[in-house]
């Protein structure tokens, strides 16, 4: 039987460098080209996924989610200046620590306690943190999506069905 918060969480891997590899086909200046919009760089939203990919890697790894966010926010500017190319390698490295964690940990059902500075305290099991991390992707590459198609330009599909048949 497959393992849903794995396999999402691969697709998720899939469609953010399927929108980076969007993106480097576009003229280099619409990744930090302003427009009015949910962010107002492509650069921002990406780093966005970047950095809460990031926070939720801390928080897995056992870092309090309070701490793992403001670490984030510490590194918020940094990360929206990079490059597409750098801003990948680091996706690269995060994504490659979520596996590793999901390989060193076979039991996804198993729970933590989650103290979020913004609601509050609930068990959260790993595997409803690798949903949440999809989730949160998937909402902001739509918003890049629109944003490209705002500035005249034509994004790609990540949708998971197309995931099915790309990954064969």
């Amino acid at each position: 039987m497959a393992n849903y918060p794995v396999t999402m969480y691969d697709f998720h891997v899939w469609a953010n460098q399927t929108m980076i590899n969007r993106l480097k086909e576009l003229p280099r200046e619409v990744y930090t080209q302003e427009i009015t919009s949910v962010f107002p760089t492509v650069s921002k939203a990406l780093a966005h996924i970047y950095l809460v990919d990031s926070a939720w890697l801390s928080i897995l790894s056992g870092v309090e989610m309070r701490d793992a966010l403001s670490a984030t926010f510490e590194r918020t500017a940094q990360a929206e200046a990079l490059g597409l190319e750098e801003l990948e390698a680091l996706y690269q490295e995060v994504s490659s620590g979520i596996q590793a964690f999901i390989r060193e940990h076979a039991d996804l059902e198993q729970t933590i306690v989650l103290d979020n500075p913004y609601t509050s305290v609930r068990d959260t099991s790993y595997g409803e943190i690798l949903l949440q991390i999809v989730n949160h992707g998937t909402y902001h590459r739509g918003n890049i999506t629109a944003m490209l198609r705002q500035m005249g330009h034509a994004s790609t599909m990540t949708e998971y069905a197309l995931y099915w048949y790309a990954k064969e």
